[in-house]
């Protein structure tokens, strides 16, 4: 006998069973089938193969790309000895795509999990190469100046016959001049508005602080400036002295000499030879 599903409502439910079974089953399907390329995906690597790719970025500049794969190393490898050289790349790789806080972080753990390392010395001159690359104009704060220069005489003073001190010393005198120059900067700022005090202060730091720097003359001429427009001439003279025998051959020396002989902050005009001996020998006696 035929039931129709009006008749037979236990045969409607059947069919429906039967479906719904269908679906599930081919739920089951994808959802395995999801899982199977998901374990695929996430296979590791092996660590050559990972890190011939992070290094075949770097050679192409892909510099983000490249810390990203050195990172990736370390993440799927962390105890192979490959991952110790990825952290040191990923770092180099991050500086050269001017991602300078990641770089530093990955140096700092670098250097704490491998202070006995063979490129402990490279690792510490990155560093400094990190904050000396942000170095900014004098006109704007030089805390990162600073932080260069003492990253730089770590690297001198730890591994002070590594061809890295070697560089690192070229650029502390870069720093050097650097702060001095913005120490002057200020101390003219001063010096233009009349704040005769503050002006001294800040040149005499530059004379005292940066004996070496370019900048020392200039500082030692805006002294004696200082002192001519306080009227404390004997301060004016000894200062000038020091600087005419210190750089007998520079411009501000002569700069110098001509405000304490004739009161005009200008260049001398060429004269004799000896017209200027008996200034220095007089001046000199009263310093030394």
């Amino acid at each position: 006998m035929v039931y129709s599903r009006a008749m037979n409502p236990n045969a409607s439910k059947f069919r429906y069973g039967i479906v719904l079974l269908c679906c599930l089953g081919w739920l089951a399907g994808c959802s395995s089938d999801t899982k199977t390329e998901d374990a695929s995906q996430y296979k590791d690597t092996p660590v050559e193969e990972l890190y011939n790719q992070a290094y075949d970025l770097m050679a192409k500049e892909k510099y983000k790309q490249a810390a990203d794969a050195f990172d990736e190393v370390e993440r799927q490898h962390p105890y192979s000895a490959w991952a110790t050289k990825a952290q040191l790349m990923a770092a180099y790789a991050y500086y050269q795509a001017e991602r300078y806080t990641e770089s530093q972080l990955a140096l700092d753990r670098f250097i704490q999990l491998h202070p006995g390392h063979d490129d402990i010395a490279y690792a510490y001159y990155l560093k400094a190469m990190n904050a000396y690359d942000q170095i900014s104009d004098v006109s704007r704060d030089q805390s990162m100046t600073q932080e260069a220069l003492d990253a730089l005489r770590e690297v001198v003073r730890r591994f002070p016959s590594s061809s890295y001190a070697k560089d690192a010393k070229l650029k502390i005198d870069l720093t050097l001049d650097h702060l001095a120059a913005k120490e002057l900067k200020i101390g003219r700022f001063y010096q233009n508005r009349q704040i005769y005090t503050a002006a001294i202060n800040r040149f005499r730091n530059v004379v005292d602080q940066y004996q070496t720097t370019s900048v020392v003359p200039e500082a030692l001429h805006r002294l004696t400036e200082c002192y001519v427009a306080l009227g404390i001439m004997d301060q004016a003279t000894a200062t000038a002295s020091v600087l005419g025998h210190n750089y007998p051959g520079s411009e501000w020396y002569q700069y110098s000499y001509n405000l304490l002989t004739t009161g005009k902050n200008e260049l001398p005009k060429p004269t004799g030879q000896n017209s200027d001996k008996s200034f220095i020998g007089k001046a000199l006696d009263s310093v030394f």
